[in-house]
């Protein structure tokens, strides 16, 4: 964990991230044939992220088309989820038969994150009955938190980008508007705002629209 921590320390992406994550929740249990990251956003859209092989991709789709499964609960609901083995499931029949006909019989899912917008699983899936114990759902946890943290982080990451971005397409605006009539800084804000305000468009698509026309776009 101390190693997977430092190799995150420098600025990488959050697929580099959850590659190690899954990578690691592979080597540290025994039983976790394959893993891989489930994301559900707002209206059902999901990702299928970090899969060690091809398989947790399948599992999910499986998941998100039937409607029920581990991993889509313990996202939105539980915090840990674990099936022994599948041929003997009762919480989701359509998908603890599918996931048999793939030749998985144990599951481990562990909560990401839930947020706003969107909620996470991470998700061990083991070819034997039996595959997980209380050991490997402390580390599923562990490594949950980790990359929760990861993709909180880029996302809030991509928030400051935005908001300097809109920062500076106001200031380009508040500029093409002081030298175009003459006016001060908080003069040309104000009628920024009230264009805005007036045309019932954001301040940001309003700034844009103010350098377009200095660009003749």
């Amino acid at each position: 964990m101390a190693e997977l921590a430092r190799a995150s320390a420098p600025p990488r992406t959050v697929d580099d991230v959850l590659n190690d994550v899954t990578a690691t929740a592979r080597e540290l249990m025994p039983g976790a044939d394959t893993v891989g990251v489930l994301l559900i956003g707002r209206g059902g859209k999901f990702e299928s992220l970090a899969g060690t092989s091809e398989l947790p991709h399948t599992l999910d789709e499986i998941q998100m088309q039937s409607g029920e499964g581990p991993c889509v609960e313990a996202a939105l609901n539980e915090s840990i989820l674990r099936t022994d083995d599948f041929r003997t499931e009762e919480r989701w029949p359509l998908y603890a038969a599918a996931a048999v006909e793939h030749g998985v019989f144990s599951g481990l899912s562990v909560k990401l994150y839930t947020a706003d917008r969107s909620a996470g699983a991470l998700n061990m899936f083991g070819f034997k009955p039996n595959a997980f114990d209380a050991e490997d759902e402390t580390i599923g946890t562990v490594l949950a938190a980790h990359a929760a943290a990861a993709i909180l982080a880029s996302r809030e990451g991509e928030q400051l980008k935005s908001a300097m971005a809109t920062r500076d397409r106001i200031g380009q605006a508040k500029g093409i508007i002081m030298e175009r009539y003459g006016v001060d800084e908080m003069r040309a804000f104000e009628m920024l705002k009230q264009l805005s305000q007036d045309s019932n468009v954001k301040l940001a698509d309003v700034a844009q629209r103010v350098i377009d026309t200095r660009s003749g776009a």
